[in-house]
């Protein structure tokens, strides 16, 4: 069987979990959490990194570090996960949702602007399979409107807009090292700080609302009780697992970005006879390799290919379903119709991707596609 997703083990992850475990500190904010912070601080230019046990705290944080409260509004695509949503729900807030485009599952940075009111207070742009949102315009209305742009860089490790690392361009960002990501910890995040007024406050929330770190570092003489927060960061032990990934990120990269490029060149020549949509590239954005998707012109079309696929051991998943028709938001749900929004949910399926996949496997999934 090909399965969806296998999560790859670079070699070095079990050495280093011992090493951890010898070291006598696994409780977190150890060696291998500042060897990751440090190298992704470098690597793609944060102000400041810190590692997080999901991707979904790292977003939970950005809503404590926005202040966002009761009856402030929150701009989020309606194709995402529900923690994109959540973590500002759980604030108080009011999530608007934004449509998708056409041809791509981001959100449409053009419709956003009728979307923002005087209660709204921030913007979170979700990089879908590590493509870029355009980011010059959402950061444009941010300065106009004087708004947070929190991006949900989940999908979007090592991926580019107009050679600036995503993740690195709004306020702050959340990242995930979710075993179906590209580098993983089994579970994990990290938050990304990239405007500095709210680095001293990430840290403190991050260490259950004290001021603990500073407290090891030798900047003061005991340590307290000074702000919300809750026990965001991880153990040593998937630091240490997320090291061993961390050093081979480029190996792992380019593997993933030559699947990318074999499935895309297999099914562009394939795309009429199947009567789907591959993925489409902006001219600012960067692939990731993070996953292959195709989009169908119907649910009964991505149905009977789920199956053709299936009946040949080969599982292939859809994705998010529309937020905003969501079982827990639909009776609260007030806006327009969102019909890109829609379309990917019932149209789009996901290709297997994962490191190990082999290039003769691709060419067994897309001849399975092929309806005989």
């Amino acid at each position: 069987m090909i399965p969806f997703n296998k999560p790859f083990l670079i070699g070095s992850e079990l050495k280093y979990i011992e090493d951890a475990v010898l070291s006598g500190k696994i409780s977190g904010n150890g060696i291998f959490t500042q060897k990751c912070q440090a190298f992704f601080e470098k690597e793609y230019g944060f102000k400041k990194a810190l590692l997080t046990t999901s991707c979904t705290d790292a977003l939970e944080m950005c809503a404590i570090l926005a202040n966002i409260k009761e009856g402030d509004e929150v701009i989020v695509p309606s194709y995402t996960f529900v923690s994109t949503a959540i973590a500002f729900i759980r604030q108080g807030a009011k999530v608007i949702f934004a449509d998708s485009y056409e041809d791509n599952p981001n959100i449409d940075a053009d419709k956003i602007e009728a979307l923002i009111t005087s209660k709204t207070k921030a913007i979170v742009p979700v990089h879908y399979a590590g493509i870029a949102c355009d980011m010059d315009k959402i950061m444009q209305l941010a300065t106009k409107y004087n708004l947070i742009v929190i991006e949900d860089a989940a999908q979007a490790i090592d991926s580019f807009y107009k050679g600036r690392p995503l993740g690195s361009i709004g306020h702050m960002a959340a990242f995930s090292f979710h075993e179906t990501k590209n580098i993983i910890a089994g579970e994990g995040g990290m938050l990304a700080i990239n405007d500095e007024k709210y680095s001293e406050r990430a840290e403190i929330i991050w260490e259950k609302g004290t001021n603990r770190s500073r407290f090891f570092r030798g900047e003061i003489d005991k340590y307290g009780w000074v702000d919300t927060g809750s026990s965001f960061l991880p153990s040593e032990i998937i630091a240490a697992f997320l090291w061993a990934q961390v050093e081979n990120l480029k190996i792992i990269q380019d593997k993933r970005k030559k699947l990318w490029e074999y499935y895309y060149q297999k099914l562009n020549a394939l795309k009429e006879e199947l009567n789907i949509q591959l993925p489409s590239l902006p001219e600012y954005a960067t692939n990731n390799g993070h996953m292959f998707f195709i989009v169908f012109s119907s649910i009964e079309d991505r149905t009977n290919a789920i199956k053709r696929l299936k009946n040949n051991d080969i599982l292939a998943v859809f994705h998010y379903i529309s937020l905003h028709s969501s079982p827990f938001y639909t009776d609260k749900y007030s806006g327009e119709a969102l019909p890109n929004t829609d379309k990917f949910t019932d149209c789009l399926l996901r290709l297997p991707m994962f490191y190990e996949l082999s290039f003769s496997q691709i060419d067994t999934i897309v001849e399975s596609l092929k309806v005989k």
